[in-house]
């Protein structure tokens, strides 16, 4: 830890991605300081001690990132690992924590495997994505399970606000025969809105697997292809009193080829349904009914194309929040959620459901003129593991010279997965929660030549699930034996000059197996990434540096991946208010280089794009 603490006073800084506000009429407008995720309610970001990073459309737009993986990698506080190109199993690691211990939502609504616990981020349709927010840290005690390294909630595409519907088209190509092709149009009539949009994206790939020699060894020297088709609507419509009404409905489907021996193409449909509805019962008293429902479809084929495997997961929601404004210093969150995963597939599980029911209450109050506390706690009730009772607390400090002082505790669980409680030959239904108990603190600067971060935090993780192995009958069993510590450190720095925009990013880990005294799998020690931009008169340029640290590929800590650097060149020339060209050169010095062991990734490629919005 001391390392860490040494090399983190190179850098600090603070991340430059703009906020946006949850409106209520449905648009997306611009509101610098404003994060919904961190307390389920609108609340300004300098009133948080959440370690919060947000991207907008804005954001997606002018980095030219085709995929949700490459619009978190590089994020601070996020590694990101793919096991290929396009629509290839990506795991998001959030300060060091398992995949599966990321809560993922979108609208609202907890999206993902109920089988595997973790979410296809390869598969969400990017062109489908008006916002991004990324809150680090426990968050279980407003959220319940899974929210052990963070929450991350993606907003799907809203109207504009104008009678004059809104067109905005997209098309463009690029290496790997990669297309693309999408349209929305939006707008609003008297008091209602509406958006409507689809897309398709896909690539024929390339060799996805390196050959592996041995007895089970693997040579499929062929390109592995992802096609996506996507659909997202969203309607609604303002009443008396401040009500709301609104319907959101985001699908997503196509087909993804991979090297395996006995599976080699999946067959997936993604989808999102809800409607939400809230008004004031009081005028200090704003009541949110939401409910919803997510799938998650995956069909398995053999390399022969017989059909090998089913695993279909649905997750129904159910949620109402209340927001009372006791004052103007104090507001008092009170809700209660309701979460159901089923389970349909070719195997045959000992159990196909589970269900939790959560109550919490948060309050955030403003202490003084310049201190800042956010407090809440949330009592689950799981069918799997029975009940369990979260918190979490925040302090912030806005001195009066551009410096904010910060702390947080919380503790947070995971609940295992269907896979984990009731796979055949595989699931143990006495299995615990993982449970987590995290610190942190941070100092940040807001100065007229620029902003920056740093913060330390560490994490304790208990009952971890690890498969383990009868040594008489050899089968493997899902058993709660595993501990881990993680310690890190992420700075960020940004700033202007002469017309550049630039941020600096950094995190440090040491994410220990405690068991073992190993390295935690799969997590790089040492990140950094770089964004350069600058506008001249029509033309936008940018470039994007990322350098990762090796990683370990197993627990044993016996097989290394190396580290890397890649560099991104992006230009855009705006032809007029509606036309635009963009451009983008991803790995300029055609890195051979790989973040899972064995998987390749993409060598030198382009993608050509024309937009249009009116």
């Amino acid at each position: 830890m001391q390392k860490i603490i040494l090399g983190s006073l190179m850098l600090a800084g603070i991340s430059t991605q703009s906020q946006a506000q949850e409106n209520p009429t449905g648009n997306s407008q611009e509101l610098p300081n404003m994060v919904v995720t961190a307390t389920r309610t609108e609340v300004a970001k300098n009133q948080l001690a959440t370690a919060t990073t947000v991207y907008t459309r804005k954001d997606i737009e002018r980095l030219q990132v085709q995929t949700l993986p490459d619009l978190l990698k590089g994020t601070s506080g996020i590694d990101v690992t793919q096991q290929g190109g396009y629509g290839k199993t990506t795991s998001v690691f959030m300060r060091g924590t398992n995949s599966d211990q990321v809560l993922v939502l979108i609208d609202g609504i907890k999206v993902g495997s109920a089988t595997l616990g973790t979410t296809p981020f390869e598969f969400i349709p990017m062109d489908s994505v008006e916002r991004v927010e990324i809150i680090k840290g426990p968050q279980s005690s407003l959220y319940g399970s899974e929210a052990m390294g963070g929450v991350i909630q993606i907003f799907t595409r809203k109207g504009a606000a104008t009678e004059k519907p809104a067109i905005t088209v997209d098309s463009g190509g690029g290496t790997y025969s990669t297309y693309k092709a999408a349209g929305t149009v939006s707008g609003k009539w008297k008091n209602n809105w509406y958006t409507l949009g689809s897309s398709g994206f896909g690539s024929h790939g390339f060799n996805a697997r390196q050959p592996i020699p041995g007895p089970y060894g693997l040579d499929q020297p062929d390109n592995d292809g992802y096609n996506n088709a996507a659909v997202n609507a969203r309607v609604g419509r303002h009443f008396l009193n401040n009500g709301e009404v609104e319907a959101f409905f985001m699908r997503t489907q196509g087909t993804t080829n991979y090297d395996g021996n006995f599976q080699d193409k999946t067959n997936f449909i993604e989808q999102v349904v809800g409607a939400t509805a809230s008004m004031n019962l009081m005028e200090n008293w704003r009541s949110t009914l939401r409910f919803g429902e997510s799938q998650d479809d995956q069909d398995q084929f053999a390399p022969d194309g017989a059909f090998s495997s089913k695993f279909n997961s649905t997750r129904w929601n159910a949620t109402w929040l209340n927001q009372i404004k006791l004052s103007d210093e104090h507001q008092l969150i009170l809700g209660s959620d309701y979460r159901l995963d089923e389970v349909n597939s070719s195997e045959i599980f000992n159990k196909n459901s589970r269900y939790d029911v959560g109550v919490f209450t948060e309050l955030n109050s403003q202490i003084w003129d310049d201190h800042f506390v956010n407090a809440s706690v949330r009592y689950d009730n799981n069918q799997a593991v029975g009940n369990y009772v979260t918190g979490n607390v925040g302090w912030r400090y806005n001195w009066n010279y551009g410096i904010s002082l910060l702390a947080n505790f919380g503790n947070a669980f995971k609940a295992p997965s269907l896979n984990d409680l009731y796979f055949p030959n595989y699931g143990n239904p006495n299995l615990k929660p993982e449970e987590s108990t995290s610190y942190e603190t941070g100092v940040i600067g807001n100065h007229g030549w620029g902003q920056w971060e740093i913060r330390a935090y560490q994490t304790n993780i208990d009952n971890l699930i690890t498969p383990t192995m009868d040594p008489v009958t050899f089968n493997f069993s899902a058993e709660n034996i595993g501990k881990a510590q993680i310690q890190g450190i992420e700075t960020e720095i940004g700033t202007q000059w002469l017309g550049w925009n630039g941020k600096l990013t950094m995190n440090l880990l040491d994410p220990e197996n405690v068991e073992t005294h190993g390295r935690l799998p799969r997590r790089a020690q040492k990140m950094l990434s770089f964004d350069l931009s600058k506008t001249f008169g029509s033309f936008d340029v940018g470039t994007y540096v990322l350098a990762q640290g090796d990683r370990f590929d197993n627990t044993q800590n016996t097989i290394m991946v190396a580290g890397f650097v890649t560099v991104d060149l992006r230009s855009a020339y705006h032809l007029n208010k509606n036309w635009m060209l963009s451009a983008k050169l991803n790995n300029l010095l055609d890195k051979n280089y790989q973040t899972v062991d064995t998987y390749n990734m993409a060598g030198r490629n382009f993608f050509v794009s024309v937009h249009y919005n009116n």
